[in-house]
């Protein structure tokens, strides 16, 4: 038998030059040893190996980032702010993962449907709370003033309700932290927010959109 590439092989033809050289060994004809086709064994063996890690690991990724995805939808949501009416505390662009709850204490941020649209405002009252803002734009819940460090200017901004002004059942009232631009529950076009309107809670923001500007 001639020396042939045996690089080149695939399984089954390396299967049929075992055959060939056992047959040749008697009458000298074979110019390929047997060590070499040992190595070559070996060398697609590891090959193979090679392959099936790869594999394996490309579907680990797969499984993975599926995980990654569902959890997005599923439990943690990521939104982008667009606007303005949460300045200081969040800019446009700003990027932030949400954790999908609809129980919220005063304070705490919320990201709920309106109109097609996610909203961002901060949850000032719950369902029952009475909630009064003077025209200084001092905010009181059920006659207690709450403090708002994170409003750099008050005031009654966009307001077509009575003050002071019952918290429906199953809403929540929201305001914008930009008190003289942010429309929110101040105003009937808005209004509070109910149970099936909330998308979830700011978690934390992992991109800051001010940064870009």
């Amino acid at each position: 038998m001639k020396r042939k590439d045996i690089s080149s092989m695939n399984r089954k033809e390396l299967v049929d030059l075992v055959y060939e050289l056992v047959e040749d060994e008697g009458d000298g004809s074979s110019d390929i040893s047997v060590e070499e086709l040992k190595a070559e064994q070996q060398r697609i063996k590891k090959q193979g190996k090679y392959i099936k890690t790869l594999k394996s690991t490309f579907a680990v990724l797969i499984v993975v980032a599926a995980v990654a995805v569902l959890i997005s939808v599923l439990f943690l949501p990521v939104i982008q702010v667009s606007g303005s009416s949460m300045e200081p505390t969040l800019c446009d662009g700003d990027i932030l993962v949400l954790v999908k709850t609809g129980k919220f204490e005063t304070g705490e941020l919320c990201c709920f449907s309106w109109q097609n649209k996610l909203l961002l405002k901060r949850v000032i009252g719950k369902e029952g709370d009475y909630i009064d803002i003077d025209e200084y734009g001092n905010v009181s819940v059920n006659n207690i003033p709450i403090d708002e460090p994170y409003v750099t200017d008050k005031s009654l901004g966009i307001c077509d309700i009575t003050f002071p002004y019952q918290v429906p059942e199953g809403t929540i009232f929201v305001l914008g932290d930009k008190r003289d631009k942010s429309v929110d529950s101040r105003s009937t076009t808005i209004g509070c927010i109910s149970k099936d309107q909330i998308i979830g809670k700011v978690l934390f923001k992992v991109w800051s959109g001010a940064s870009q500007k």
